[in-house]
């Protein structure tokens, strides 16, 4: 290879990076303003018009970038959402919780715990002591049944209801007197959870313990896991179990956000 050829291959690779670059930019400045003009973009990247013309037809016909028939706009388009919802499949409901977790527990005093759908049983998969916290109680890896915890309630309210009804058909175990068992019980109180938006479960899998649960959503919007918030009857009263349910879901909301949910 000749030396003019040589510069000739480090200019064209200097240039796709740089058109990769101005790309990459493109992508964020629509998802900045929502929307913006051609003129726009190139005031942005402070290029020619015809350059960022060029730029945006290439992420148009990737499904990267679509057009405003009426305004002649550009503006995200689907092709970013499957990007994010690949992105957002490998995220790790574990990794992403344990800072949030820890956070709660500290803020509250109290046992915190991330739970997910395992077949029949929720399955804890996370948890963080608050300083309140009198019991060592580890959850971590332990199964408990759907319908006599606040995790369990939260992800048995949101399963399709085909399976839903398939896992309510079944004989459901009491655990103590306060265990609702009855079918009609159990729906009334799924139809609760999502109005409400959480779930609790008081003194319904073990005496004295009591715990209130919100919904962990995907990017796409399936309930994937539980939080929730657990302590003792005598210390989660009727009064406080309604301020740790808003901030449950409050926290439970904003670590859906990490998960891609809302974007």
């Amino acid at each position: 290879m000749t030396g003019k050829q040589k510069r000739a291959a480090t200019n064209g690779s200097v240039s796709a990076v740089q058109s990769v670059d101005r790309a990459v930019s493109v992508l964020e400045i629509l998802a900045r303003h929502g929307e913006a003009a051609v003129s726009e973009i190139a005031d942005e990247l402070d290029v020619h018009r015809s350059t960022a013309f060029r730029l945006l037809g290439v992420l148009e016909n990737r499904g990267l970038v679509s057009q405003s028939a009426d305004r002649g706009k550009y503006y995200l388009g689907a092709g970013v959402l499957r990007l994010a919802g690949a992105a957002a499949v490998r995220l790790d409901i574990s990794q992403e919780g344990a800072p949030v977790c820890r956070d709660l527990a500290d803020e509250l005093g109290e046992t915190v715990n991330i739970a997910v759908l395992d077949d029949d049983a929720a399955v804890n998969i996370m948890q963080a002591r608050g300083s309140a916290a009198v019991t060592a109680q580890n959850w971590l890896g332990r199964r408990t049944p759907l319908h006599a915890t606040s995790s369990g309630k939260v992800l048995l309210a949101h399963l399709p209801q085909a399976l839903r009804e398939g896992l309510l058909a079944r004989t459901l175990p009491r655990f103590t007197e306060h265990t609702v068992t009855g079918t009609v019980q159990v729906r009334a109180e799924l139809e609760a959870v999502i109005e409400d938006g959480y779930a609790r479960a008081l003194e319904e899998l073990e005496i004295g313990l009591t715990a209130v649960a919100a919904p962990v959503r995907a990017h796409d919007g399936k309930v994937i896991g539980a939080l929730s918030v657990s302590g003792p009857v005598y210390r989660l009263t009727e009064d406080r179990l309604d301020e740790l349910a808003k901030r449950t879901v409050e926290v439970a909301d904003d670590l859906s956000r990490r998960m891609g949910y809302g974007f």
